[in-house]
């Protein structure tokens, strides 16, 4: 078994083949191109490697003494379904190749063969994980931007209602809520729910544009309007035309855009940068802020005006500690989300369901995605255990782990004596009512009350 890896690979791929020849001859043809080659000299050892690494690419002899192609083959669609396999496969195999096709292999070539059509083969395939991986990423964004509020509790249900009931209307709609709860999922619900749907959804994180540049972002430029400006660019609002615009962390807004927001907002037009022609606009705004828009009003970097303008209808998302009914639900959802993702399907123990119940989230759903994330990638077994989950999380049960006794004796002697100790507590010292809800006889108490020294 021959292992390479080199930080500069652009893919990593396991070579099974018994004949040493041929393997060595493959490997050093297939690192020219940059690629790490894991070598087997039969299936086993492949398999080996398949369950210490991760490969894009597995290229297998179809005919291997002990574990051969076909066998290698259910191995990896079953571990791994990403996995591209190619099989060589020899001219009288060749009904044998067609059949593993039908199984879930990629590709089959036939020895011998010539090195530039395999590489040809290869670098198809690794093109085709690409565009996979970049139709993956476009699948998330859209799931995002359609994404259920998940959770049962009243808080939740109570913010539904109120997006049902504001959805039927155009009115401007201001989110307030803590980092992290889940405020843009309430703006595309609203957008999702209207009779806007068909039209434009365009989000701005007002937070994450420098502040010279986001009037040009909100509203567009003419040519020639400012250093840089080259072409006419069109604004966000106007690509929003018919539909909704979120704006996101509108508190971190300058004084000086605000004002221009509120004339928007009043007159339904807009002005590009450098422009001399209002354009008037249809579109329904909708904002969020983590800040207290109230104390920034007092504060003075707020408009009061805009402030009222925004606040038409107010939804405020609670923080995630205190609707912990969710979080079963939000836990469950995020498997499944990951799971489609990493091809892998993991549930959650009771224990370490309760544990994460009881923990606070000062980054509320946002870091529950990021432990439930992390489990998926990290949990070696299909279900989480208590013990998986981060420290600050599982800390009391750490704690009770370590005061356990590693003897059972001492163990089954500690608990003993701290159920009798309960059942003291219960019956206000009385022996016999003690002995009762112990379910053991009076004189027994006596006996384990002396063994353990009480």
């Amino acid at each position: 078994m021959n292992i390479q890896v080199k930080e500069s690979c652009t893919a990593r791929i396991l070579l099974a083949e018994d004949d040493e020849i041929m393997r060595i001859t493959l490997s050093d043809r297939l690192r020219k191109h940059l690629w790490c080659v894991d070598e087997a000299e039969d299936g086993k050892a492949a398999l080996q490697l398949l369950k210490e690494n991760n490969y894009q690419l597995v290229l297998s002899d179809i005919r291997m003494p002990n574990f051969d192609g076909p066998r290698l083959l259910k191995e990896v669609m079953a571990r791994s379904p990403e996995t591209d396999v190619i099989l060589m496969t020899a001219f009288g195999s060749t009904e044998d190749a067609v059949k593993c096709l039908k199984e879930g292999a990629t590709d089959y070539i036939l020895k011998p063969f010539d090195m530039d059509d395999l590489t040809i083969r290869i670098n198809r395939l690794l093109d085709m994980q690409k565009i996979k991986a970049k139709c993956m990423s476009l699948e998330e964004k859209c799931r995002e931007q359609h994404a259920p509020i998940v959770g049962s509790s009243s808080a939740t249900r109570k913010v539904i209602n109120l997006i049902s009931q504001v959805a039927l209307s155009d009115a401007t709609v201001l989110v307030t809520g803590e980092s992290g709860t889940g405020k843009e999922l309430v703006g595309s619900a609203i957008h999702y729910s209207s009779g806007r749907s068909e039209k434009p959804y365009i989000r701005i994180n007002c937070a994450a544009i420098p502040e010279g540049l986001l009037e040009s972002e909100f509203f567009g430029h003419e040519k020639g309007s400012f250093t840089g400006a080259q072409t006419m660019k069109i604004g966000k609002f106007e690509l929003a035309e018919g539909g909704t615009i979120f704006l996101d962390e509108i508190g971190e807004m300058s004084l000086d855009l605000q004002a221009k927001l509120l004339r928007v907002l009043q007159e339904r037009e807009i002005e590009r940068v450098g422009g001399l022609q209002t354009i008037p606009i249809d579109v329904r705004v909708i904002c969020s802020t983590s800040r207290n828009l109230v104390q920034e009003v007092k504060k003075g970097s707020f408009r009061e005006d805009l402030f009222y303008r925004l606040q038409v209808i107010p939804i405020e998302v609670p923080p995630l500690r205190v609707r912990k009914d969710d979080i079963p639900d939000l836990c469950n959802y995020f498997l499944k989300e990951f799971g489609r993702e990493k091809g892998r399907f993991l549930s959650i123990s009771d224990e370490a369901m309760s544990l994460l119940q009881g923990y606070d989230y000062p980054g509320n759903i946002r870091e529950l995605k990021n432990i439930i994330e992390r489990l998926t990638v990290l949990v070696p077994s299909a279900m989480i255990q208590a013990w998986d989950l981060p420290a600050d999380i599982s800390s009391s049960f750490r704690e009770e782990r370590r005061n356990i006794p590693l003897k059972l004796a001492d163990a089954v002697a500690k608990a003993e004596r701290a159920c009798i100790v309960n059942a003291l507590k219960e019956s206000n010292g009385n022996k016999t009512e003690a002995a009762r809800l112990l379910g053991i006889s009076r004189k027994n108490l006596w006996e384990k009350l002396k063994t353990h020294n009480m």
